[in-house]
């Protein structure tokens, strides 16, 4: 009985248990015959389009290195905030799926967060659907929300999970 207790207990995800209006992550496993709890970081995994393929024309003040800039700020702030935080830069279409599908399989993710870049252009359109679709199919129990701006992502994060 033991063993399949342990190894059902591997086979579990780390699962959200809402407590009042906060998530919580529990993260049970058997060590020795003991039980043992611990906490672990929320991971987020942050979707956007390359900077240096985005044409800046339709977003005036905006550039290749600001963005860039703006998302390292943000990453590093969540990460001061407690979460695990992968960043996931894809193409405009080429290999942006596969390169989204590899980084959500690399690990669970609490939340992922669509850049603004992707979805934003009315030309993006079919793209933005495309990964939406694969974050559905490949992380369904994610939590996914979207910046408005490159300055915004760890606010888009926290309306969905806490660290």
């Amino acid at each position: 009985m033991a063993d399949l207790v342990t190894t059902m207990l591997r086979c579990l995800p780390n699962y959200d248990v809402k407590v009042g209006l906060e998530p919580v992550c529990r993260c049970a496993r058997l060590s020795g015959n003991h039980w043992s709890t611990r906490m672990t970081k929320k991971t987020v995994l942050a979707i956007g389009i390359e900077p240096s393929l985005v044409d800046f024309s339709a977003f005036p003040g905006l550039t290749a290195e600001l963005v860039t800039s703006y998302l390292t700020a943000q990453i590093e702030q969540l990460r001061a905030m407690g979460f695990e935080v992968d960043g996931c830069l894809i193409d405009l279409g080429e290999t942006a799926e596969a390169v989204a599908a590899a980084a959500l399989g690399a690990k669970h993710y609490d939340c992922v967060v669509i850049g603004a870049g992707l979805r934003v252009p009315p030309e993006r359109l079919h793209l933005f659907e495309r990964i939406i679709n694969l974050v559905h199919l490949a992380a369904p129990q994610s939590r996914i929300c979207f910046n408005t701006t490159p300055a915004d992502t760890a606010d888009a994060v926290r309306r969905w999970i806490a660290p």
